[in-house]
């Protein structure tokens, strides 16, 4: 090992390891913060693992409001970079141009182009002629129409991270080439700090911008960091003299393909439907600047399919053909974030492809994070929260690798499934389901039953699996069939996902009573739904705690956001209090048994009193179900009488068969996911990471009822975010979490529709699904206004949904359109 150079620090604030362009871009924005003692080490140079060729496209359209926010600062910083830095970025908008082949690709883009209005992005829908106008290059064959966006762009990829590198250094971040971090070093739960081959360094933060090393960076932390480089493949033909140099940035997802007008030349990439992960054996130690071996057998269908959609690359030249390694997540998502695992490690990895178009926003998020100690808005999108430790697995990446990358360009169906590296956590019952026609998808990483394909339909050689579509899928009349059920008789879901979280000890009741917004001090057997806010009264977790005795209680929580939950609790535990938080999900089975007749399907099964006298709304009870016990929790996540029965992992499928054989005669019916969503959304409950997020009041997402402001303060002082609350009382709310129905029963709402208030653009849904009972499509979305406006003023407004360019009148509610009063689930 030799030293590091004399001028370097010993001791640094922060320590980016990593110097592709999101390492250039977290040092450049930690820097304009005003933090010094900066430092950011690379390998071997910048730009030398993905970002030297990388394609260099801007696109701002994302799949979320704040998603489109960061790809639009990242355009607009792009755009300035040069003027400060002196570095020539190559930076042009010529916009960019979506061609689709099909009817559901149209509907697609469609759907994108009215979202993108929400967003405040220029947004123009063509017709095949004026695809043609924009792009008089292409062939038309086929294709049914595009959508055009004129302020996306394109730049050199290379000389970005290098302007951001010169633009760090002018505001004092010491920049290190040719040094490999070797270790990270952490003490007490808190990184602190790195050691490489030429020394080490003590940081309070450590940012791990690593690229396709950075599963690697994140082992030697003991964090999961879940990536998989893959081979991604482009051509660049010779020069084109008729070649117009003002060509928007063009893709035709439909052929897997994107073309970019490059200095004469076209740019041909692909994003195949089966990729080739790359690495697998580890990266070479001296990799730096390098391609892959070409595959051109592998790149062919693209390139025939390219010739006849661009005939003039027929008589062009090929002058490179590129292969270079870029890393993909599991689910498509890049990460970011402050990992669960270790205080002030934060990663930067995992970009998907779009690293150029995301670094500069998402460099500027995770600057104002590790400054704030929080996201500065909704980033759960991307939160490196949302991953399971098992998702780390080689053999999983590997595997889900292969279709992630054809993912990007594949068509985003609603409630479409991942196909790879499926069945690693099952619940108990899995096998009993799939006997019964379960279709399963899949939620961090859990096997969940979605819906249930019909004894009758597998008579006839139907197969419980998706056939997608943005119009009603195949399984929209059985999921119908489920609803009502529910809503009129029994059905029996399987929620054995749901994250549990035991909180014991003597100060556990203390413990909560800071974090939760509720009151939780309540009598054992008590369940008590609350929120837990930051201090903005922003929510950080949405959920039930359930007590079990003086000093234990029991958290449940979405599968999804049982990692962040459990960290957001862990990290909010007083170092002096007498409690430990653990997480144990896998030791019970969650069987929900819903519905009116809830009550006549359990009582002849346990000698327990099920009456409301004797098991009232919002309690839980050790029963015995069978011949096994079970503790039943009398809650509802669809707006009816039913109980939530946890058992024991090991007796699981004995409770099952005995509610099942004594239900299907009574007409039981098994339900999935989406019924369980559609029977939520009409009765206005709330879903975590779509209705409400760290950046929604409480008091704007209508869950005031939720919140004990009187509560006093206990031995750690008032609740996180009370004074929020309070503040927000008197200054009045500013928008409102607004509950519609269409009055048209055949158009679908998923998410991101626009809402439209009098003739203008005020909101867009964040949820949205089919209202089985109520008839129609049902949404929920947040609605602006003046500060303290009244309910009624902002009911007396004629609001529409604007569905692929048309919008439909709707019906809008601040109360549950299904059972506002809530008698049904205390019947």
């Amino acid at each position: 090992m030799t030293d590091l150079p004399q001028h370097a620090p010993k001791h640094a604030r922060a320590v980016i390891v990593g110097g592709g362009v999101i390492g250039c871009s977290v040092a450049y924005h930690l820097a304009r913060l005003g933090w010094s003692g900066v430092v950011l080490l690379e390998r071997k140079q910048l730009t030398c693992g993905t970002t030297w060729h990388a394609a260099g496209l801007i696109g701002q359209l994302r799949a979320t409001s704040n998603m489109t926010q960061l790809a639009k600062y990242s355009a607009e910083l792009y755009a300035t970079l040069e003027a400060e830095t002196g570095v020539a970025t190559g930076f042009k908008q010529n916009g960019s141009l979506s061609v689709a082949l099909t009817d559901e690709r149209l509907e697609e883009l469609k759907r994108g182009a009215s979202m993108a209005k929400t967003f405040g992005l220029e947004v123009e829908v063509l017709t095949p002629e004026e695809v043609k106008a924009k792009y008089p290059l292409l062939n038309l064959e086929g294709a049914t129409g595009g959508v055009f966006l004129p302020k996306d762009g394109q730049a050199d990829p290379a000389n970005i991270a290098h302007a951001l590198a010169k633009g760090a250094r002018q505001k004092g971040v010491q920049i290190f080439e040719q040094t490999q971090v070797t270790a990270i070093t952490q003490k007490d739960g808190r990184v602190t700090g790195v050691e490489t081959d030429k020394g080490n360094i003590t940081a309070e933060y450590v940012v791990n911008c690593a690229g396709m090393w950075g599963r690697d960076v994140g082992l030697m932390a003991g964090v999961a960091v879940p990536l998989q480089a893959c081979e991604h493949f482009y051509i660049v033909t010779e020069d084109i003299p008729e070649l117009p140099r003002n060509l928007p940035v063009l893709r035709v997802p439909d052929e897997c393909a994107y073309y970019k007008e490059d200095a004469g030349k076209i740019l041909l990439g692909a994003f195949e439907p089966k990729a080739k992960p790359w690495g697998m054996a580890g990266i070479p130690e001296d990799f730096c600047f390098d391609q892959l071996p070409e595959d051109f057998d592998h790149f062919a269908p693209i390139l025939e399919a390219a010739v006849a959609r661009l005939p003039i690359l027929e008589t062009a030249g090929i002058h490179t053909f590129f292969n270079g390694p870029e890393s993909f997540t599991p689910d498509d998502r890049y990460l970011l974030g402050e990992a669960p695992e270790l205080r002030n490690f934060y990663v930067a990895a995992g970009f998907n492809s779009v690293g150029i178009q995301s670094a500069g926003g998402a460099g500027k998020a995770l600057a104002e994070w590790m400054e704030a100690g929080a996201p500065p808005f909704d980033l759960w999108d991307v939160d490196i929260r949302r991953l399971q430790p098992f998702q780390n697995n080689k053999t999983y990446l590997v595997a889900r690798a292969k279709e992630a990358l054809g993912l990007l360009y594949a068509d985003h169906f609603p409630y479409r499934q991942f196909e790879t590296a499926r069945g690693v956590r099952q619940s108990p019952l899995h096998e009993r389901l799939a006997q019964h026609g379960a279709c399963f998808g899949e939620t961090a990483g859990w096997e969940r039953a979605n819906w249930f394909l019909p004894a009758e339909a597998r008579a006839r050689g139907e197969a419980a699996a998706y056939r997608y579509s943005w119009k009603r899928q195949n399984w929209f009349d059985y999921a119908a069939a489920e609803h009502r059920a529910v809503r009129a008789g029994v059905g029996l879901f399987d929620m054995t996902s749901f994250a549990k979280i035991r909180v014991a000890g003597r100060d556990a009741e203390a413990v909560l009573q800071k974090i939760c917004a509720n009151d939780i001090a309540v009598e054992p057997g008590r369940i008590v739904y609350t929120q837990w806010l930051n201090e903005r009264g922003g929510i950080e977790a949405d959920l039930t705690v359930t007590r079990l005795s003086e000093t234990e209680f029991l958290i449940v929580t979405g599968a999804a956001v049982g990692r962040r939950d459990l960290a957001w609790l862990q990290r909010h535990i007083p170092e002096d209090a007498h409690c430990v938080a653990t997480e144990v999900t896998a030791g019970e089975a969650v069987l929900c048994v819903m519905g009116p007749k809830a009550r006549d399907l359990l009582q002849p099964l346990t000698p327990s009193r099920l009456d409301n006298d004797a098991f009232p709304f919002g309690t839980a009870q050790s029963i015995e179900i069978g011949m096994a016990q079970a503790r039943a929790h009398r809650v509802s996540y669809v707006g009816e009488l039913g109980w939530e029965l946890y058992v024991p992992a090991d007796t699981a499928r004995h409770v099952f068969d005995t509610i099942l054989e004594a239900g299907l005669p009574q007409g039981l019916k098994l339900c999935g996911m989406h019924v369980l969503d559609s029977c939520r959304i009409e009765k206005a409950f709330r879903h975590f990471g779509h209705d409400i997020s760290d950046e929604d009041h409480v008091l704007e997402a209508g869950l005031g009822f939720a919140v004990k402001t009187e509560k006093p303060a206990g031995t750690y002082g008032d609740f996180l975010g009370r004074a929020a609350v309070l503040k927000k009382k008197e200054e009045g709310l500013t928008r409102r979490l607004v509950q519609f129905r269409l009055k048209d029963p055949e158009p679908l709402l998923y998410h991101n529709e626009p809402i439209w208030r009098d003739g203008t653009i005020a909101g867009h849904l964040t949820s949205g699904a089919y209202g089985h009972h109520l008839g129609a499509a049902i949404g929920l979305g947040y609605v602006h206004g003046e500060p303290g406006e009244s309910a009624a003023d902002l009911l007396a407004s004629a609001y529409e949904i604007e569905v692929a360019g048309d919008r439909f009148a709707a019906e809008a509610s601040l109360k549950p359109l299904y059972d506002p009063k809530g008698e049904r689930v205390r019947g």
